[in-house]
């Protein structure tokens, strides 16, 4: 059983060594989905389309079934679902290759694709609620509030840096061996450690608080304006993710060089991690939507560097430019939401987040495959730019909307 210890100790010892590890590995599989999905299909069926679709559907699936599996958590707890759900989607995963690169029809590898998004363990908000849990019953109230926001950051850094590395992983399988390598490794690590993230004692904290929780906040909070931009925010990195992947891989499959997008995707990790995990070091003063307003501006100068790239040499320099604005940026919306969050309601503000990066991630797929084929890769690397006009938007409407929040009532005359 989990035992809770003296209020002042740390967040690392209630939770236990293995604990953030283990959280970090089982949601790396979710990153890998996307990219994976969409290499192996264009190396196996020779369509960008088909592989943005693929994509595309898989994290529609994802989105559309996020909310009803946390839903479910909330209801059965963390283990009962999660359990099931890993070995399902890790079974699923597993038989995707050979119908793939076999003769079944397009439509058949979009229904498994949905299949795949549909049961794709939602392993980072359960993490966060299990960790607000952790600090809510084992931590000083004196040192609660710095050690959620600590915490929040982390988590958000880890989202920022999973689903980079996911993307090089499967870029460095897809190009030592064999873009099916990939999928087969994401199912592996989906058995093991969702399982193990799962099965471990943390997740007994988790329904502890599930059994004493008090009666959320109207499901109406979720509407405010204040977090409904930050959502929309998180919507348009979403949309930065699937243009720029797709965008990336339809311009290095015009050379045969396809199944090298993940690879190169990754040069965005190397700012993006240090920058996201540093997140937490910057002062106080430094607000969070002004981090989003500068770190977003980043992410749009990257994206025009990006646009007017013709080799690969220019990209690599424009991805390491965008990977110095997409960690914070998105560290900072994450940071926002947990603040803005109603009471009770905290899972389901992250899963918001969650979706909304998923979305956006699968439209944009779908939408830049459709531009890669009719108009060429070099037309489909200006989309990025409309994606990071999104999030920058968004930091405005934000920025406006917490000055309306502030902006105090006029006397009566």
């Amino acid at each position: 059983m989990f035992h809770t210890r003296r209020p002042g100790s740390t967040l690392l010892q209630h939770a236990g060594v293995s604990y953030f590890p283990v959280a970090f590995a089982a949601r790396l599989p979710f990153a890998m989905i996307t990219v994976g999905l969409l290499t192996l299909v264009v190396a196996e069926r020779g369509s960008v389309v088909l592989g943005g679709l693929t994509s595309a559907v898989a994290g529609l699936g994802t989105a559309l079934a996020g909310p009803l599996l946390g839903a479910a958590a909330d209801r059965f707890g963390q283990r009962r679902v999660l359990v099931p759900v890993g070995v399902v989607n890790a079974a699923l995963l597993a038989v995707l290759p050979p119908v793939v690169g076999g003769s079944a029809p397009d439509a058949a590898v979009l229904a498994l694709a949905v299949l795949i998004g549909v049961s794709a363990p939602q392993v980072a908000p359960m993490s966060r609620t299990r960790l607000v849990a952790i600090i809510r019953r084992a931590v000083a109230a004196s040192r609660r509030e710095k050690v959620l926001t600590g915490t929040m950051a982390y988590e958000s850094a880890a989202d920022e840096v999973v689903f980079i590395v996911g993307p090089f992983v499967v870029g460095l399988l897809a190009t030592a061996v064999a873009p099916s390598l990939a999928v087969t490794a994401a199912a592996v690590l989906t058995l093991v450690f969702v399982t193990w993230f799962a099965l471990h004692p943390t997740g007994r904290v988790d329904d502890a608080a599930r059994e004493t929780a008090v009666a959320p906040a109207p499901a109406r909070e979720l509407a405010r304006v204040p977090l409904v931009t930050v959502v929309a925010g998180a919507l348009g990195i979403g949309l930065f993710f699937g243009a720029t992947l797709t965008s990336l891989t339809g311009f290095l499959a015009a050379d045969g060089d396809g199944d090298r997008a993940g690879l190169l995707y990754g040069v965005m990790g190397i700012g993006s991690a240090a920058l996201a995990l540093g997140s937490a070091a910057l002062p106080a003063r430094f607000s969070l939507r002004a981090r989003w307003l500068v770190f977003g501006g980043l992410l749009l100068a990257g994206t025009l560097l990006y646009a007017s790239a013709d080799s690969v040499p220019v990209l690599l320099a424009a991805l390491a430019v965008l990977g110095l604005g997409v960690g914070p940026t998105l560290v900072s919306q994450y940071s926002l939401a947990a603040q803005l969050s109603p009471a009770g309601r905290s899972t389901t503000t992250m899963t918001m987040l969650g979706s909304a990066v998923v979305v956006g991630q699968a439209t944009a797929s779908a939408l830049t495959g459709g531009v890669v084929e009719r108009f060429g890769a070099q037309a489909a690397l200006a989309l990025p730019a409309l994606a990071a006009a999104v999030v920058l938007g968004s930091a405005l409407a934000s920025a406006a909307a917490a000055r309306r929040v502030l902006r105090p009532e006029p006397l009566p005359a």
